[in-house]
């Protein structure tokens, strides 16, 4: 069980949501997309994401996505690597990634 002392480093796990195309077309199946750290695992992705938004989660689905080339005019570098998390909901549950003004 994790205790509130680990807020700061399940807010570090849990960078922020994905909110693409194919991630809004997910939320029908309450699954969601998050960027998470490199080296957490789905353990610590499943407890971070029950802590901070207060749900149960089914399952967790991640990969690594792969380098990319970025060219600004002459120069050629690469995209920072990232980590993408894909957690599937129980029934019932949900989180709100839009806020309503």
């Amino acid at each position: 069980m994790i205790n509130s002392s680990d807020f700061l480093s399940n807010a570090q796990i849990i960078k922020y949501p994905i909110i693409t195309d194919k991630a809004t077309r997910l939320l029908e199946n309450n699954q969601y997309s998050f960027i998470v750290d490199r080296s957490s695992n789905k353990i610590t992705i499943k407890a971070a994401i029950e802590y901070l938004f207060n749900v149960k989660v089914l399952k967790v689905n991640t990969c690594r996505l792969p380098r990319k080339k970025k060219r600004v005019g002459k120069y050629i570098g690469w995209k920072p690597q990232y980590k993408k998390a894909i957690v599937t909901l129980s029934e019932g549950d949900v989180i709100n990634l839009f806020t309503e003004n």
